[in-house]
């Protein structure tokens, strides 16, 4: 009797533990330094081939099996990853380290996802919790943080045409079209008829982090990649958390921004997108301005809409759209355009054994832009329709790759990809009345071939890569209608095969320093809009020219890289030479008072050269520093047909650029980012004519959070209100003056609904 009461009281306090421990939850949150709850990241439980991913409070969980402790592992872009050991019942905190300090992130847009500490490339990441910290509405000015990177013009995308956003790296420069290469998870954005780049076409909040890869990167990637590449890296649908950003500003500026995303098991779904509108400013200086002018401004929508399954750990399988939708003032009542363009991809990524992968993708394009001109009176009191443009285009691309590692010391990539253009430029002409008609077709087809090896022993990693590109311009032909007659001339197809190798080395002397060395060949095919399409900003004309043939570059690199977790410090110098032959500039043909022509031709070289440092500096877990310096050296140095250009500056080029930042997060404050920006003189024209004088400029953001669902901001673009040349055509432009902007963020949690 007495030892069944005893058995039973044991059994009465016994049970409830045992019942909690077989209850129990694997259960932790994520932060960064500052105590800041990290949504989306990535959480596997490696024993149970598990994976979850954090909610909006950077919580995650796992059913347990057992009381034991287990290892987690965490991984989300822009920080370094973490493992620790979580004991069932009690919920852990995981504090992640920014990549940027540890130097240890994968770098997608190297395709084999070499980790930043072991490519010999030059390269920038940019996360999306830097670039949230910044006054900056549109993501190319966040960009500008990238020492040396630049647009066609200083001016910003929320008032520029398009045709003047195209992406200069290295002091290369760009046309209307980039010299850069532009993707959004490793599929190209750049605009298929023009090369120029649509930074409102992606939703803000979709952004998890921008790598920016500096040097020749067509030995992977093909044309348009000489000055380097820059992948837009999108949350996945996996990312279990919500956000709503609402904001207003001066110059009538309301902002909002929108992501959500569903579980269901396996399924996953995710939905961002923004509506975002300004009145804008009048560019023209005030005391070159006239009847005619008015302020330039864009409003515009975009949406992107994904779908995901995945399979465990071995792969996933998506489809994604993505809609924009924006129209422009181009600062007279004349001037305007608009852009509809429709994306759509479908991609599959598998993991055949843990040695060996390959990822599939499908994409393509529909594309409407519209763009009118007009010329202007010298006293810019009056102004005269010139021209209608319709620009409707379609593109359609497959790639796919295979990544098999032999052995600890050797990986081997192989790929290849297709992409087909097609495109019409329909242009209506005026002089007070309709005139005539000009209407041109044409089409692109690229496909190319691409391996690359990566050998690393010991303190060694050395990569050699190749791609062969067959390039074909064809089916041109261009119908011109003048007082009634109508003219048919066919353009002569053009083809064009490239190689282009590459070759890295790093060599780690210590755990914490590694010099790197890269050599490279690339080359940029021009674009349908430099072939056929004539051109305007302000009043500069520029006409297209059928027989450009493509850039050719040659250039290398040496650095190095100096990385100390323990100290929370990265620094990365380097020194960069590259050579572009048949580089395509606008050579001005004439200047008749305020109008200036020019002709698209391939000049003979140019070169640019010279130094590159980037840093990070965490002084305290509270207090983040990061900044960068570029000297670019740019100069043609070879121009047959017009010897004189020999020795000038590339346009729009300045020789010194240079940029910091200083960030402050302590919880009971809030956050305080202040970016400085400087640049030195550069000039907008092939002369050497039109000198743009050096500028400097603050911008300033805070924000305090009021619990974990809850921010509010405010912020100031060009805090001093400094005045900032952008162009002169020849009337002189200007950058944007003092813009002060506040507003609600709003988080939340999502629940996997199975």
């Amino acid at each position: 009797m007495r030892f069944g009461l005893i058995a039973t009281l044991l059994w009465s306090c016994l049970f409830p533990a045992l019942a909690c421990a077989q209850n129990a939850e694997i259960t932790g949150h994520v932060v960064d330094t500052q105590g800041r709850p990290i949504a989306g990241a990535a959480v596997f439980l490696a024993e149970r081939n598990l994976r979850t991913a954090t909610d909006a409070t950077g919580h995650f969980t796992f059913a347990a099996e057992s009381s034991t402790p287990a290892e987690v592992r965490v991984e989300v872009p822009g920080f370094a990853p973490q493992t620790a050991q979580v004991t069932p019942g009690n919920d852990a905190e995981i504090a992640l380290v920014p990549a940027t300090v540890a130097q240890n992130i994968s770098v997608t847009a190297t395709r084999s996802s070499l980790s930043e500490d072991v490519t010999a490339s030059s390269v920038r990441v940019l996360p999306s919790e830097q670039l949230a910290d910044t006054a900056a509405i549109t993501l190319d000015d966040k960009l500008r943080q990238v020492p040396g990177f630049e647009l066609f013009r200083r001016s910003s995308s929320r008032v520029s045409n398009p045709t003047s956003q195209g992406v200069s790296l290295r002091g290369l420069g760009s046309t209307a079209a980039s010299r850069t290469l532009v993707l959004a998870d490793l599929i190209p954005v750049n605009d298929p008829f023009g090369g120029w780049i649509h930074w409102d076409e992606t939703p803000q909040l979709l952004v998890q982090q921008v790598e920016v890869v500096r040097g020749g990167g067509s030995d992977l990637y093909g044309s348009s990649a000489i000055g380097g590449v820059m992948d837009i890296v999108e949350h996945p649908p996996t990312l279990a958390a919500g956000q709503l950003d609402l904001g207003y500003g001066q110059q009538n500026t309301p902002t909002s921004s929108l992501i959500e995303s569903l579980s269901h098991g396996e399924w996953h779904g995710l939905f961002a997108g923004d509506f975002v509108r300004t009145d804008g400013y009048t560019l023209i200086a005030p005391d070159q301005r006239g009847e005619v002018d008015t302020p330039s401004n864009v409003h515009y929508q975009n949406a992107n809409a994904q779908i995901e399954r995945t399979f465990g750990s071995r792969g996933s399988a998506f489809l994604d759209g993505n809609f924009l939708n924006e129209a422009r003032s181009n600062g007279t009542f004349v001037q305007n355009n608009a852009t509809r363009l429709w994306r759509y991809s479908t991609g599959l990524d598998w993991a055949v054994t843990n040695t060996s992968s390959f990822k599939l993708r499908a994409f393509g394009a529909t594309e409407h832009y519209r763009q009118s001109f007009s010329s202007v009176a010298p006293d810019r009191d009056s102004e005269t329709l010139t021209r209608l443009q319709h620009v409707p285009t379609g593109e359609l691309g497959f790639n796919g790759q295979w990544l098999q590692s032999f052995g600890a010391h050797f990986t081997l990539l192989a790929g290849a990809d297709f992409l087909d253009v097609r495109a019409m430029d329909y242009e209506q002409t005026f002089f007070g009345h309709p005139t005539g008609y000009i209407d041109t077709t044409g089409r692109q087809r690229d496909t190319g071939v691409y391996g690359e090896g990566i050998f690393q022993y010991n303190n060694w990693t050395i990569t050699g890569s190749l791609r062969f590109d067959h390039f074909v311009n064809l089916d041109a032909q261009q119908w011109i209608r003048a007082k009634g007659a109508l003219t048919t001339t066919p353009i002569a197809d053009r083809t064009e095969n490239v190689p282009d190798p590459r070759l890295g080395v790093v060599r780690r002397l210590t755990n914490n320093i590694a010099l790197t060395a890269t050599a490279f060949r690339a080359f940029r095919s021009p674009t349908m809009n430099e072939l056929y399409r004539t051109g305007q900003v302000g009043q500069q004309i520029t006409i297209a020219n059928p027989q450009l043939r493509s850039e050719r570059a040659t250039g290398w690199e040496a650095g190095v890289q100096i990385a100390a977790p323990s100290r929370n410090t990265a620094v990365r110098a380097s020194y960069f030479w590259t050579e572009v032959n048949r580089p395509v500039v606008a050579v001005t043909q004439s200047v008749n008072g305020n109008s200036i022509t020019l002709l698209r031709e391939n000049a003979g070289q140019i070169r640019s050269r010279g130094l590159a440092l980037d840093g990070d500096w965490m002084l305290r877990p509270w207090l983040f520093f990061s900044g960068g310096y570029q000297y670019a050296d740019a100069s043609v140095t070879r121009f047959d047909q017009t010897p004189a250009l020999i020795g000038n500056w590339i346009p729009q080029v300045p020789h010194n650029t240079g940029t910091v930042q200083a960030t402050l997060n302590k919880k009971q404050f809030g956050t305080l980012s202040i970016q400085v920006r400087g640049s030195g003189q550069q000039f907008d024209d092939d002369r050497n004519t039109f000198l743009l004088h050096s500028f400097f400029r603050t911008d300033l953001f805070a924000a305090h959070d009021f619990g974990r669902h809850f921010q509010v901001f405010l912020s100031t673009e060009n805090l001093f209100d400094r005045t900032i040349e952008v162009g002169r055509t020849p009337v002189l432009t200007l950058g944007t003056p003092r813009l002060v902007q506040g507003g609600l963020k709003i988080f939340w949690a999502n629940a996997d609904r199975s």
